[in-house]
């Protein structure tokens, strides 16, 4: 086992909030933002989509960088002993290959991410490009950069949309977006998020304790069987890696946004990891309020169930937090209040 990630920071704007305790306040409550966007579905009737509201009317790029800066700026102002030069930032970014991603050079996007900031971070600073899962990939990325280098704290952010034409249309076709046409899709939304995390402290705060992965063959745009194999190897893996077992733990939080493929994932993958008996299990998915916001569910999902315990409103202490791209690639993390 490696050592445990404390997060001990967080910051997020969303269609519900432009403040972590806004947009948690408003989950707590099933309030959401869904509002009728500029798009039409092919049925002539608007996209439902939950958009941020910022001070301007900033879209694509511009506007991705604003929200990043936004939740990094809250997260940095909790944390003012924090210096940004000593802090490696690793910021979570779409899929290179979606259609209608709107950042055309990431690395040109991080720089610019500076300047907006004036803030130049630690050069262990990288780009995670890989969707949802890319919370995954930075808490192991964090862990080991704390792990094998002098380094303090581990600043994750992400920024994502899926407000754009082409995206929307993209889904529109592969019936995967929520129309007059369609009821088994999702709501399309934007986000920015960010956490602080580094090695485990003996205050009461959130930990992650296993990271594991997999890969499902049986992804959504497939037509072999859906077993649920690379949630369930993700799953377990998390569950080795944290030295617990899944009965030990109180609930799921999920990056589910409304696709019935995806409850059903999960569902197999709790049949296939649980094996001690429990009155509840329940799962949490954020997304029913602030909508499918691509790369920054991950971050939400931790801010939200962080904020829950803060605020003693949990059905537990500890949780397996799970995610999943299109492509198959899975992820999952044990996550305790301790």
């Amino acid at each position: 086992m490696s050592i445990p990630l404390a997060i001990t920071g967080v910051g997020m704007v969303t269609g519900v909030g432009l403040s972590a305790p806004a947009t948690c306040a408003a989950i707590r409550c099933a309030i959401d933002n869904f509002q009728e966007t500029r798009f039409m579905d092919d049925g002539g009737e608007w996209i439902i989509g939950s958009s941020v509201e910022l001070e301007q009317s900033w879209r694509g790029e511009t506007k991705l960088i604003k929200m990043a800066a936004a939740s990094i700026k809250e997260c940095l102002d909790q944390n003012p002993k924090i210096k940004p030069e000593a802090t490696p930032l690793l910021l979570c970014l779409s899929e290179p290959g979606r259609v209608g991603r709107v950042i055309t050079d990431d690395n040109q996007f991080f720089v610019t991410l500076q300047e907006e900031l004036k803030i130049e971070f630690h050069q262990k600073s990288r780009i995670i490009a890989m969707g949802h899962v890319s919370i995954g990939i930075a808490l192991q990325r964090a862990r080991e950069i704390i792990e094998k280098y002098d380094v303090t704290q581990v600043l994750i952010a992400a920024s994502d949309s899926l407000l754009v034409a082409s995206t929307l249309m993209d889904y529109q076709e592969k019936d995967r977006l929520l129309t007059s046409n369609n009821s088994n899709g999702f709501i399309p939304g934007e986000a920015g998020a960010s956490i602080i995390v580094e090695a485990s402290k003996k205050q009461a705060t959130l930990k992650c304790f296993g990271i594991g992965f997999g890969v499902e063959e049986a992804h959504i745009d497939s037509e072999i069987p859906l077993r649920a194999d690379g949630l369930t190897i993700a799953i377990k893996e998390s569950l080795q890696d944290a030295q617990c077992e899944m009965g030990d733990l109180d609930f799921r939080i999920s990056d589910v946004a409304g696709e019935q493929y995806h409850f059903k994932e999960a569902t197999l993958a709790l049949g296939r990891t649980l094996r001690k008996r429990k009155p509840t299990f329940d799962i949490w998915h954020p997304a029913d309020c602030i909508g499918e916001v691509g790369s920054v569910i991950g971050l939400v999902m931790l801010i939200v169930f962080k904020t829950a315990n803060e605020k003693n409103y949990s059905d537990g202490r500890a949780v397996v937090a799970h995610v999943g791209n299109d492509d198959g690639k899975r992820s999952a993390c044990i996550l305790k209040w301790s």
